[in-house]
């Protein structure tokens, strides 16, 4: 989608800072961020949510997440973590490109989540 602010990023088009990649999927740190090390993951094609992903892109959507919490913890960036996504306007979702927030939490730091 040509005006989709995340494909361009995907294409290297815009700056971002890039923390990983794969076939499928770009991590970059998010602009605004929660808390240090807060982490956007988004697919390289267009999918405006996750209903919209194909299941086929499940598998590789965990390992990379996973993949990318690792080298958060690993950095000391957090001693947990929060994996969220937001899905259509009600629920928060800003830009209209599927994404996922990975937020690092160490102890005592404040945020609030939905618990």
């Amino acid at each position: 989608m040509k005006d989709c602010i995340f494909c361009t990023i995907a294409q290297r088009k815009i700056k971002a800072e890039f923390v990983n990649e794969s076939n499928q999927f770009i991590a970059i740190r998010d602009a605004h961020p929660k808390a240090e090390g807060h982490t956007l993951i988004i697919p390289k094609k267009h999918f405006v949510t996750l209903l919209d992903m194909p299941h086929k892109l499940g598998e590789e959507l965990l390992s990379f997440t996973k993949e990318v919490v690792s080298s958060l913890l690993d950095a000391k960036l957090g001693d947990g973590f929060n994996i969220i996504m937001n899905n259509l306007e009600p629920a928060g979702q800003v830009v209209k490109h599927a994404h996922i927030h990975v937020i690092p939490r160490k102890e005592g730091d404040g945020l609030k989540m939905i618990s």
